[in-house]
């Protein structure tokens, strides 16, 4: 009935990469700012970028809402410099670093202190001088600035309040410099219809508008176009940059995890490593996105290959939740179709698929009040789309083939405790959540951040229908006991839950060599890695 890959978790912990990955990974060092314990699981270090005309590196502190500053010339010996208290306008959630030579700027998309409230993206010289400040939209998520450095583009999520006596619309700024005043032009939603959103996750209470139920989380730019991800909604949001319109709202759809190469481990109480395949559908929900082009050849008479862009995406899956409602519900407690699982009894159990979380807005085809297909958060993988919003590639199980190969003893583990094998099974797993794009010796790679193992796992993406495994950056000692309840041994186990990451090319590198950086948010660590080649 059901086909499986079953591994024992007996084998020795592996703290590097695998033999035969191109890439190769040396933590330089790692920083924290404050009391280590006082800082667990605080968000003291969420997103980070580099600049390489100062050599700093930008942390976004969400315990202290302010921008660390760091300079990192030598990244074995970051040197603090200080910290921007932005409170004032609320709390921080992303930092971009103007690309454009010669200017000293860096933006940060500061979030109200109140859902209800507008939030701010707040303009500071490399030396925390603050420039400017413009009103954006409502819970400014995250932004970024265009490779021209003249304009920034950020993802206004806009959750309504946890009482839901407040939904705003979601929205996407668009923020460019005319001369020496900064112009704000707000793409909002609430032109669409239903006709514009087909396909598209609309799932908020009666009366909620497409424009209310679409939340803007993660942007990236390639050419005049933004690609946007609105997690919830399991689609991406096409803005043209030079119409400052919505293009088109792409749907993202569904992996069958009944299908061959799209196995998942589903129970965290079978006490085994159990890649199997199951009757579930997987909705990719991602949360981080980054953009590349492949190809451009100039060809006899000016008639060359055209360059194709494609987004990619981190797919964490993430529930809906409003005062007492969540649109989750373990599989156990669905009511299933007799027709359709005509062996529900069995799926049901634990040790199967009966306590993965179940997706409860999806499944009941024929409205009779059961469920004939079953849908659960995010797909525990990477994808590669074209610009149209076309699947191209999917990892599917490689995630977690890769950790039960190489981790068995800390397979799908939490990233607040470390005695914790399996224990995230029946949730999203090592839960994919941020990717980062660059290239190294003419290959380009995707480095995916697995926020619950802690981990950052490369894939050579030069070509997007041939995509392997490239390597894997890991700085978390499993050996270390600890857990919420007893942290005192924490401040020993390394990074823990990785949010950011910023890669640094060989030819902006204070090293010469290419590093990445990972700011962690369990751990409040921020993380300087040297690249170097592999085996």
């Amino acid at each position: 009935m059901i086909s499986r890959i079953t591994l024992a978790a007996t084998a020795a912990l592996t703290l590097h990469a695998a033999a035969g990955e191109t890439l190769e990974f040396t933590p330089l060092s790692t920083v924290r700012l404050g009391d280590p314990i006082s800082l667990f699981d605080a968000s003291a270090a969420e997103i980070v970028k580099f600049d390489a005309a100062s050599q700093r590196m930008f942390v976004v502190n969400g315990d202290s809402d302010s921008i660390d500053i760091f300079d990192i010339s030598t990244p074995a010996v970051p040197v603090f410099i200080k910290s921007v208290d932005l409170s004032a306008y609320g709390n921080p959630n992303s930092v971009s670093v103007n690309p454009r030579q010669g200017v000293d700027e860096i933006a940060v998309a500061v979030g109200a202190s109140s859902k209800d409230q507008r939030g701010t993206v707040v303009f500071l010289t490399t030396d925390g001088v603050e420039l400017d400040a413009v009103t954006v939209g409502y819970l400014p998520d995250m932004l970024t600035y265009d490779k021209s450095g003249r304009m920034i583009v950020v993802a206004n999520e806009a959750e309504p309040t946890e009482d839901y006596s407040f939904d705003p619309e979601g929205s996407v700024s668009i923020i460019e410099m005319r001369g020496r005043k900064r112009r704000h032009t707000e793409v909002t939603f609430s032109h669409l219809t239903e006709a514009d959103v087909v396909g598209v996750r609309i799932t908020g209470p009666e009366g909620t508008t497409i424009a209310q139920d679409l939340e803007p989380e993660f942007v990236a730019i390639e050419g005049r176009y933004a690609f946007v991800s609105c997690q919830e909604n399991n689609a991406v949001a096409k803005i043209d940059l030079l119409r400052k319109s919505v293009d088109s709202i792409l749907p993202l759809g569904r992996i069958n995890h009944g299908l061959l190469g799209y196995a998942f481990d589903a129970s965290d109480r079978d006490d085994m490593i159990n890649i199997a395949n199951w009757p579930v559908f997987g909705l990719f929900m991602p949360d981080g996105i980054a953009t590349y082009t492949v190809g451009g050849t100039p060809g006899r008479f000016g008639l060359g290959r055209s360059e194709q862009t494609y987004f990619l995406t981190a797919n964490e899956g993430d529930a809906r939740e409003w005062g007492d409602y969540i649109d989750e519900d373990r599989i156990k407690d669905l009511d299933l179709d007799p027709s359709a699982f005509p062996l529900a009894d069995v799926l049901q159990e634990d040790e199967n698929i009966g306590r993965l979380d179940g997706i409860t807005t999806e499944g009941d085809i024929d409205g009779d009040g059961d469920y004939d297909e079953l849908y659960h958060f995010g797909t525990r993988s990477f994808s590669i789309f074209d610009a149209d919003g076309h699947l191209v590639f999917d990892s599917g199980d490689m995630i977690e083939t890769y950790l039960a190969e190489n981790y068995p003893e800390n397979f799908n583990c939490a990233h607040d405790e470390n005695d914790s094998f399996d224990s995230r099974s029946d949730a999203k797993g090592a839960e994919p959540e941020s990717v980062e794009v660059g290239t190294i010796d003419d290959c380009t790679y995707a480095f995916v951040g697995l926020e619950r193992f802690s981990a950052i796992i490369v894939f050579d993406i030069t070509d997007p229908t041939d995509v392997s495994i490239a390597g894997f950056a890991i700085n978390r000692d499993f050996g270390v006991e600890f857990d919420e309840d007893d942290l005192a041994n924490f401040p020993l186990a390394g990074d823990l839950g990785p949010e950011g990451l910023d890669f640094v090319p060989a030819s902006k590198s204070p090293t010469g060599q290419p590093l990445l950086i990972v700011a962690n948010e369990v751990s409040g660590t921020t993380t300087i890695y040297s690249i170097g080649a592999g085996e």
